[in-house]
């Protein structure tokens, strides 16, 4: 499934109108009940969506943070007198149970603490504390001493994206030094540290979506147009660069992705994206799009949409969760049939129906598939050791035969050996 960053909530204030579990089981939002708040936990794998209202003793406060865990139970993030305590909540007939699991201290008052997007697996929650000079990384729920402290990185940190499909990689947006670039925290190796996005020495990179299946990654970095933030796509794993299309850049619109296409394990470039489209006098919408398209497919975001949450089903199908007053639970499915259309170099690319959208002909873009920014190469490369553990930094390279050393890689190329696609120490990309 996709790792989702919180891009939203770090830089603009605001969060996700609902939060699902890495599966798509479950999820959870802070739903409104006149002019109070209560948590709210939804089914999601059943036939049809339902919510069970968990409310507490007293309404909560609107920023409180819920989070869905994989046995159908919800954490929830309070902060009474500048106390972040953590709770599990679950349903008991006509109640709500509540297991506490203790409180992190925050006591220069300046630090600021928020959840990180649900990990795979769902049996655990993680936190950042951001401090003046350094984050730490928290483990919230799941532990069996409460909340406890797992590692601290130099520099103030937003974002969140889980890498490889597990909670062992953590990649994190590190302002340091007046520049963001992106690190890889391992989580069972003491917090190690290691780069992730070095795109130029004097851009601002920050990775928005991972997809674990697929290595596909979102990237915002302002190397290739000093002072102005684009959208660019990467393979974690891979030697080629990052690519900043053109596509993705909309006058006067912001364009934020917030889901991925799974199980498209060979094929990034294929993976479907969920893009929510904000126009500059207000308004948002959807968009979707491929890395090996030249378009984005513009579509009206159903009513009631809970905003910036959404995931994709294997087989293409955009699920949108929405609440109205006529139906306070439901999930728009946003199918994506398709027809071919004109090959270019050699692959088929994929047109949406118009009968979802009106989608603007390929040619009403420009090409766009060539790199745009330049990268260095790191100074030591990553040992055979090393690499069983880490992604490889995304840099510039040639378009060549040669050997990927992250673990991630390796897989992707054993998985390619088997289809008869490449040998399984290296791949030609053409």
């Amino acid at each position: 499934m996709t790792a989702c960053a919180i891009e939203s909530a770090a830089e603009n204030g605001t969060r996700a109108g609902c939060v699902i579990t890495a599966d798509g089981s479950y999820a959870a939002r802070l739903a409104p009940h006149g002019d109070s708040w209560f948590p709210e936990r939804w089914t999601l794998d059943g036939p049809e969506p339902y919510a069970v209202p968990l409310p507490g003793k007293q309404p909560e406060e609107p920023g409180t943070e819920v989070q869905p865990m994989a046995d159908g139970r919800v954490l929830i993030h309070r902060v009474p007198d500048g106390r972040h305590t953590f709770s599990l909540l679950y349903p008991t007939g006509p109640g709500t149970g509540e297991v506490p699991l203790g409180a992190v201290e925050c006591r220069d008052g300046t630090t600021e603490l928020r959840l990180l997007p649900p990990a795979p697996g769902g049996l655990r929650a993680y936190a950042v504390a951001v401090g003046r000079s350094s984050t730490t990384v928290w483990l919230v729920a799941g532990g069996p001493f409460g909340p406890e402290r797992l590692a601290e990185v130099p520099g103030r940190c937003s974002g969140g994206v889980w890498l490889s499909g597990g909670d062992r990689l953590l990649a994190l947006d590190r302002e340091l030094g007046g520049r963001t670039k992106t690190v890889v925290v391992d989580l069972e190796r003491d917090g190690e540290v290691s780069p992730l996005l070095q795109i130029a020495e004097g851009s601002n990179d920050r990775l928005l979506l991972a997809d674990a299946d697929s290595g596909l990654l979102l990237i915002r970095s302002d190397a290739p147009s000093p002072g102005q933030d684009r959208l660019g796509w990467g393979v974690l794993g891979s030697t080629l660069p990052v690519r900043f299309p053109d596509s993705l850049r909309l006058a006067d619109h912001t364009v934020t992705p917030f889901a991925i296409q799974p199980g498209q394990m060979l094929t990034p470039e294929y993976c479907l994206v969920a893009l929510r489209i904000a126009g500059a006098g207000g308004g948002s919408w959807l968009g979707m799009w491929r890395p090996v398209e030249r378009w984005i497919h513009q579509l009206t975001a159903p009513e009631g949409w809970l905003t910036d949450s959404g995931l994709w089903t294997k087989d293409g199908v955009l699920r949108l969760p929405y609440a109205t007053e006529t139906l306070p639970c439901g999930v728009s499915r946003v199918a994506a049939p398709v027809e071919a259309v004109e090959a270019v170099d050699g692959a088929s690319l994929i047109k949406y129906s118009a009968e979802y959208a009106e989608s603007p002909e390929p040619s009403d873009f420009p090409d766009s598939s060539d790199p745009v920014a330049s990268m260095e190469e790191l100074a030591e490369p990553y040992d055979e050791l090393a690499s069983s553990s880490r992604p490889v930094p995304l840099q510039q390279a040639p378009f060549t035969v040669r050997k990927l050393s992250s673990a991630f890689a390796g897989r992707r190329l054993a998985q390619a050996a088997r289809a008869g696609r490449a040998t399984a120490e290296e791949v030609t990309v053409e």
